[in-house]
């Protein structure tokens, strides 16, 4: 039977709050967590080392056991492990707290922000043998929801997975991540609007994203994480401090083309007001922002 999705999401984060607070020697056997984009890097790595572990044993096995991807087995590396669902969309090993999900439909599990990804893992296995899913789970390491990346790989009726979370994004992704907004903006502008507003879109990385406020009337053209700002007027927008926003942004810039701004705003990862340095650029009659959280 399918569990209703709002269920299995509240399972499986209870369940990850409950193996973080009650388990030392699962939380001290942890990596460090991930700050940077060479950290990202190595991560990835170790995800992918540990995938092909996996689909080997599997593979290699006459009579491959789910039991070698268990929380017991050698396919744990740190926060990393194997987890395997049926094409059908059943929970069938997990090295991980989720392990509480073994036997159960998880096809319309939710992550943190609401997104299906394992329906989504399994609609791309059935058009690519493997992939890459991104959604927002807690880190047991700092407790935080965090960006995370499963890559996975089909085997028969099978799909092998490890998942690694993405770090907070640094200042040279915000910066370029910016200067790609604004070349797209004056190449194509209502294409670019778009493109900024899709969730878990192109223009979405890591806990950064592109917002636009149209100077002449102030209104709010794009903000992903926000979306409720869109089509709202910026001057009545205030940061967790009460201080206005849009007119902190515009004196930043100062009649030129680029500028800086600080404020405390609302990480989309965390839920948490959190110190926000923002990037600005101005692109015709538009203001373009893209800001990255610093702990």
């Amino acid at each position: 039977m399918n569990v209703p999705s709002i269920k299995l999401k509240h399972i499986a984060l209870a369940t990850l709050f409950y193996a973080f607070a009650q388990s030392s020697t699962f939380g001290a056997g942890l990596a460090t967590p991930a700050t940077n984009a060479g950290a990202r890097t190595e991560d990835a790595a170790r995800a992918q080392v540990l995938l092909k572990r996996a689909v080997a044993r599997y593979t290699q096995s006459n009579a491959p056991q789910l039991a070698d991807f268990g929380s017991k087995g050698q396919f744990v590396d740190g926060e990393l492990y194997v987890y395997v669902v049926s094409s059908a969309g059943v929970m069938l090993a997990s090295g991980g707290p989720s392990s509480s999900l073994v036997g159960r439909d998880v096809t319309d599990l939710e992550d943190a922000a609401g997104k299906r990804f394992i329906r989504e893992m399994l609609a791309k296995a059935r058009a690519h043998e493997s992939g890459t899913v991104q959604y927002r789970w807690l880190n047991p390491v700092d407790n935080q929801v965090e960006n995370k990346v499963a890559r996975f790989q089909k085997l028969g009726d099978r799909i092998i997975a490890v998942g690694y979370y993405i770090p907070r994004a640094t200042p040279a992704q915000a910066r370029a991540l910016l200067a790609r907004a604004v070349d797209t903006l004056r190449t194509d502008p209502d294409a670019a609007i778009r493109a900024f507003n899709e969730p878990h879109g192109p223009y979405v990385e890591d806990d950064l994203y592109v917002f636009v406020v149209r100077i002449s009337d102030k209104q709010f053209l794009a903000d992903e994480a926000d979306r409720i700002l869109i089509g709202t007027d910026a001057r009545l927008i205030h940061d967790y401090t009460g201080r206005p926003l849009f007119e902190k942004m515009m004196a930043a810039l100062g009649g030129r083309d680029q500028g800086e701004v600080d404020y405390a705003w609302s990480n989309p990862i965390t839920s948490k007001g959190e110190h926000k340095h923002t990037f600005l650029a101005k692109a015709d009659d538009m203001l373009v922002g893209v800001g990255y959280y610093a702990r």
